[in-house]
């Protein structure tokens, strides 16, 4: 199946055709033409899985069409609420990218910056508008905002809101929009709040679920390695010697501890810098771009700063520690194996993260293969684990036709092992 079997109309085929993408990921072949039937949808998928397009795509032609039938100021439509800046940004990105010859209207606001641009930007009207939960509702206090007009909602991440604390935020916004509206909610997993909350939100939806809840995508290759503490970071520049690891998003608790592992990284003279919630929104963003543009190697972040990150060429995701959360561990794998290619995700486990992995491996329900192929094996390891040993890595990497707003430089790797991912 084809985009152009989907009923889209031709200034989103033209935009897609330009993009180089002809087929859908399954979750839009789901999704769009329940959302162009202006039905409700409750979206249960994992990131990776090419869900913006499936709200994006659809929300362009609906106001598309209804664009023709209105005069005057441009006022906000559809309104896409999500968790973080960078996440942000990008699906904005999106919007610009497969809506270029709609001649709609677009615009992401965001906090940590100045209002000013964003104020002044809204005051010109705008058709769709990409929020985070703080900032939307200064500006709606303060007056820059109104929903009345609003036809379609999209609640993005609704999981990670509540991970994050917004949950409370997000109820605020709801009992600001109009009644009569169009509801899309996504959600990697689905715990109960999340549930009770999808309940009151959405009218007869249907529901759209590609892959398990809190399942691994399966194309990625996953790795463990037992290893203790003081010698993670021997064991990280160990891996990182294999120069066919081209890009690596590394995992820590902290913030302290991403600047630590960046500072480690530097001393060897391999490019590096960390985000989280301590640097500046415009310092966060720098960094992304160099990475996505292979100006740095290495990006070390928190988890809550990486929700946003949306990589389609990240070769390696390493957890440097594992995280508290189960559900984290399928958040941080999920940024590498994005848009149709494989991806590898080793993982650091010392003494006192036990529990942790026996908690992730309960989740997925799966063990992950212990590679004992290193010089810096643990101490003490519990078990006899599995031995398997990490791709070496060449050729070409397999690419889908997977809508992305983003032309990173391609880089190319793959599986040597003489199967695919």
């Amino acid at each position: 199946m084809g985009f152009t079997s989907l009923q889209l109309i031709e200034p989103i085929l033209k935009a897609l055709a330009n993009e180089n993408y002809t087929t859908p990921t399954p979750i839009q072949q789901q999704s769009i033409p329940i959302v162009l039937q202006k039905r409700d949808l409750l979206g249960c998928a994992q990131t990776g899985t090419g869900k913006t397009a499936a709200f994006a795509i659809p929300i362009l032609q609906l106001l598309h069409q209804d664009k023709k039938l209105e005069t005057g100021r441009r006022q906000i439509k559809a309104l896409i609420l999500t968790p973080t800046r960078e996440l942000a940004i990008q699906i904005d990105e999106s919007f610009a990218a497969y809506g270029k010859y709609t001649g709609l209207t677009h615009m992401v606001i965001f906090g940590g910056v100045s209002q000013l641009h964003q104020t002044n930007r809204l005051q010109q009207g705008v058709d769709i508008l990409v929020a985070t939960p703080g900032r939307l509702l200064d500006l709606i206090s303060q007056g820059f905002i109104s929903l009345l007009h609003l036809k379609i909602f999209v609640l993005d991440e609704a999981d990670r809101m509540l991970d994050m604390g917004f949950i409370h935020d997000v109820k605020r916004v709801i009992i600001k929009l109009p009644v009569k509206r169009q509801t899309l909610f996504f959600s990697a997993t689905m715990p109960p709040e999340i549930q009770r909350l999808a309940d009151v939100l959405l009218t007869n939806p249907v529901k759209v679920e590609v892959t398990p809840p809190s399942s691994t995508v399966d194309r990625i290759e996953q790795y463990l390695f037992y290893v203790d503490k003081q010698n993670k970071a021997a064991l990280l520049l160990h891996l990182l010697k294999d120069k066919n690891i081209v890009s690596a998003l590394v995992f820590t608790r902290t913030k302290h501890g991403a600047d630590k592992v960046v500072r480690i990284l530097h001393k060897e003279h391999i490019t590096a810098a960390a985000i989280h919630g301590n640097k500046s929104q415009n310092a966060r963003q720098h960094a992304l771009t160099n990475f996505k543009n292979g100006k740095l190697r290495v990006l070390v972040a928190t988890d809550i700063a990486a929700r946003g990150i949306d990589i389609d060429d990240l070769s390696h995701v390493i957890n440097y520690e594992l995280p508290e959360v189960p559900e984290t561990y399928v958040h941080r794998i999920g940024r590498t194996g994005r848009a149709g290619n494989t991806g590898v995700a080793f993982s650091f486990c010392d003494r006192e993260e036990k529990t942790e992995l026996r908690d992730i491996q309960r989740l997925i329900a799966k063990t992950i293969p212990v590679t004992n192929d290193h010089p810096y094996p643990a101490s003490e390891s519990s078990g006899a684990p599995i031995t398997k040993k990490p791709p070496q890595q060449s050729g070409k990497h397999k690419r889908s036709n997977q809508p992305s707003a983003r032309h990173p430089q391609r880089r190319n790797y793959s599986d040597r092992r003489g199967g695919k991912n």
